[in-house]
């Protein structure tokens, strides 16, 4: 009867004790560009339920253009206010850090979401359905493919607006990834924008079943890769006794020092720390599509609409390369000995496996997905260098790598037959004859792909290449150019197949589409050409954004 007495008696003076609890300080400006995507997606939810269905296309896509500018102009205020430079800090009570390499993520991020949404909202290039423009989505994504409920949702000219307020949350998700300052918001980050991901996988308005396919493998796999991150974040939590990045890298750096002593006896474990550290790095190597995590990416690429595929490939692999280059830097830089060969050989079967793989490839979308891989593999030789030249140079190959993908998967919605998209890499033949513009177009984004001088597939490599080799991953970079020269071939095979091939009677058209998708692949064009010839200045700008606060 005592214990419950005291207990009890516990409680009252807790609760007579108003001010105990410390409100929490967040820097609502620091994280505006964040909240202002967030705020969005809410208010679009409240679109779905609350407007009427003719209006809600216009609505949501304004608002999404609108927030996405807004969200970049804040993060360019961030950075011209030095929150990149000298006033970097670690904000909302340690969860978020704001710094360089953080806001040139952000903003590569949120230039590339405002270029996807206008690929989302293309609604030209299908025919129209019983008098009503359609777009890439599912008229009504809950019904069974071909059934009755499906055919009476396209007759009505439903169209599925949800995708973005859902696009939105994605984007979030991905601000707050290469941000995050300890392991659990790192978690958290990763399911905002990875369910969101499930959802726009299995809205493909053609191959509907392909499309629920793509999102199934791409759920079930995502779901054991984020139980791999979570397993490895408790194990680090059991090694440091906290998941903040600084206290981690202090015990790892400083050992038995940093210990408390009541927890001596189950912390410091070597085991916990290699074990937790290799299931949160296999966490953030899926979602790069790194070999032997990449089972995923062909499959998905090919199922999801292609609005969804270009978004995905471009905007997922900035947002997953910032979080592992914080964690191998900021938490991790004491055990650079450990995981740097695990790196290397990661780095080197991801170029290697890519390159090789893509040149038995019949579907134009499974080509680009591998391509993606060996993309990864290159862009790990500039984490593996772990100098600021090696953060600087992965921060300008992702954002000149994103551009161009963007591009080319806008270009592959253009090209379509009776069935939808023309995917099927023989139905290219002879394109450059039919359409010459859009073979050219198409033309240099694989040429920035190979990494041919004069586009910024060259200078990003270069860039990565050389921060490679002055670290003293010589070999590393010797495999990445023989990765190139075998890459070089299949994109310079598409090349001739489209401008020195007949095209054949019953061959695909390509759609004259909406100034949303020119804009998209104009400005993809500008980006690949800009970065190629005058890539000094946005080097510099990586070069200035290169280093991470702690």
């Amino acid at each position: 009867m005592s214990s419950v007495a005291s207990v009890h008696s516990l409680w009252t003076v807790a609760a007579g004790a108003p001010g105990k609890i410390p409100a929490p300080h967040i820097e609502y400006t620091e994280l505006s560009p964040t909240l202002i995507v967030l705020g969005a997606a809410v208010i679009g939810i409240l679109i779905e339920a609350l407007v009427p269905r003719r209006n809600r296309y216009y609505s949501q896509l304004l608002l999404s253009l609108v927030a996405l500018a807004a969200a970049f102009a804040a993060v360019i205020g961030l950075a011209a206010g030095g929150f990149g430079s000298s006033k970097a800090h670690i904000a909302a009570m340690g969860a978020i850090a704001v710094d360089g390499p953080a806001l040139f993520l952000q903003g590569t991020i949120l230039l590339v979401s405002l270029i996807a949404v206008f690929t989302f909202a293309e609604r030209r290039l299908d025919p129209a359905a019983h008098g009503n423009r359609v777009d890439s989505f599912a008229a009504q994504p809950a019904a069974v493919p071909g059934g009755p409920a499906e055919q009476a949702a396209v007759k009505a000219g439903f169209t599925t607006t949800e995708v973005f307020p859902i696009v939105l949350f994605a984007v979030g998700g991905m601000l707050i990834f290469p941000a995050a300052n300890d392991l659990l918001t790192l978690f958290i980050a990763l399911e905002v924008f990875s369910l969101p991901l499930y959802i726009l996988c299995a809205l493909a308005r053609r191959q509907r079943l392909l499309s629920q396919e793509a999102a199934v493998k791409y759920f079930l796999l995502g779901a054991f890769s984020s139980a791999f991150l979570l397993f490895g974040v408790a194990l680090l939590y059991g090694y440091a006794g906290t998941v903040g990045y600084a206290g981690i890298a202090e015990v790892v750096s400083d050992g038995a020092k940093q210990i408390d002593p009541a927890l001596a006896g189950t912390m410091g474990n070597d085991a916990l720390l290699l074990i937790g550290a290799a299931l949160v790095l296999m966490g953030l190597l899926f979602k790069v599509g790194a070999v032997p995590f990449h089972m995923w990416t062909p499959d998905v690429y090919q199922g999801a609409p292609t609005p969804v595929t270009g978004f995905m490939a471009a905007a997922t692999k900035v947002a997953a390369f910032g979080a592992l280059l914080r964690l191998l830097y900021v938490v991790l830089p004491g055990m650079r000995w450990d995981w740097q060969p695990v790196m290397w050989g990661v780095a080197i079967i991801t170029m290697l496996g890519g390159a090789i793989v893509a040149i038995t490839q019949t579907d134009i979308k499974r080509l680009l997905a591998y391509s993606s891989i060996a993309h990864a593999g290159f862009i790990l030789a500039g984490v593996i260098a772990t100098s600021e030249d090696g953060v600087s140079s992965v921060l300008f190959y992702l954002a000149a790598y994103s551009f161009v993908t963007l591009g080319a998967f806008a270009v592959v919605t253009l090209v379509r037959d009776a069935g939808g998209e023309a995917t099927a890499l023989s139905k290219w033949a002879g394109l450059g004859r039919r359409s010459p513009l859009v073979a050219a177009v198409f033309a240099v984004f694989l040429l920035a792909f190979a990494g041919i001088p004069l586009t910024s597939g060259f200078a990003g490599k270069f860039a990565v290449f050389k921060a490679a080799a002055q670290s003293g991953a010589g070999w590393l970079v010797v495999v990445g150019v023989l990765s190139s020269a075998i890459a070089a071939f299949f994109y310079i095979r598409v090349i001739v197949l489209m401008f020195f091939n007949e095209p054949k009677a019953d061959g695909p058209t390509v759609a004259v589409p909406s100034p949303l998708t020119t804009t998209a692949i104009a400005i993809g064009v500008t980006a690949t050409l800009v970065l190629g010839l005058a890539p000094q200045y946005f080097l510099d700008l990586a070069g200035h954004a290169g280093v991470f606060v702690r």
